[in-house]
């Protein structure tokens, strides 16, 4: 299922809603989608280091609102949070062995 997601500032003040999905890749390969949402994987991963609330996060970060889909928020903060602690364990590899090639 992809929703709207990841908020980024844009041209006339308008924000641009890039897609996700609510899952986020759970394998140990590499995938394009982790590719393209590497900035969202930093985002999540600083919100987490400074202490910001994940309800927060999630607003911020997809435009989910916590209160009126708590499920379905906790569910996608958790599956790209977790993502992107993979990341700075294991994908990081990939992306350096790719680079090489």
């Amino acid at each position: 299922m992809c929703s709207a997601t990841t908020i980024r500032p844009a041209i006339w003040g308008k924000t641009v809603i890039d897609p996700f999905e609510d899952s986020a890749p759970a394998g140990q390969d590499l995938t394009e989608y982790d590719k393209s949402h590497i900035k969202l994987y930093m985002r999540l991963l600083d919100a987490a280091a400074d202490g910001a609330d994940w309800r927060e996060a999630v607003e911020v970060l997809f435009g989910i609102d916590p209160i009126r889909e708590p499920d379905r928020a906790r569910h996608v903060h958790g599956s790209h949070l977790a993502r992107a602690h993979w990341m700075t364990h294991t994908g990081y590899r990939h992306l350096l062995r790719d680079s090489r090639n």
